[in-house]
């Protein structure tokens, strides 16, 4: 059962980042401190950053941000009008390309799936502990 939602959709801008962020944190904030422990808070924004870091990096420039709150966990799901798929990939240690972000994702989460979209594109939600 659902009890709280939110959802941001942005483009490709230098804050699309900064304000799936605060959009975690408010909707995290509005929750209240009795429903979500520091340690778990600060998880979601990560996980919530990392997605959407993704989807404006390998998936098309925009995307739409979506949080919800189930009994145990917080739900945090990006959509991205890129149908590729995500990929473990070895963390570039050398020359700052990346590849920490998914495998991040994957071990702070209890699950993580890859549903395409009804057209093209995809949707990553993570479900993680509150």
């Amino acid at each position: 059962m659902t009890t709280m939602n939110a959802e941001r959709t942005a483009l490709r801008s230098l804050s699309a980042v900064a304000g799936a962020r605060r959009a975690a944190r408010a909707f995290l904030e509005a929750l209240g401190r009795q429903a979500i422990g520091r340690e778990q808070a600060d998880a979601v924004v990560l996980v919530g950053s990392e997605l959407v870091t993704n989807a404006l990096r390998h998936g098309g420039g925009g995307y739409t941000l979506r949080l919800a709150v189930h009994p145990g966990t917080i739900e945090i799901a990006v959509e991205n009008p890129c149908p590729r798929m995500p990929r473990m990939r070895a963390p570039d240690l050398v020359d700052g390309t990346g590849g920490f972000g998914w495998h991040m994702v994957n071990d702070l989460a209890l699950a993580t799936v890859v549903a395409p979209g009804p057209g093209s594109g995809k949707t990553v939600p993570a479900l993680l502990p509150r």
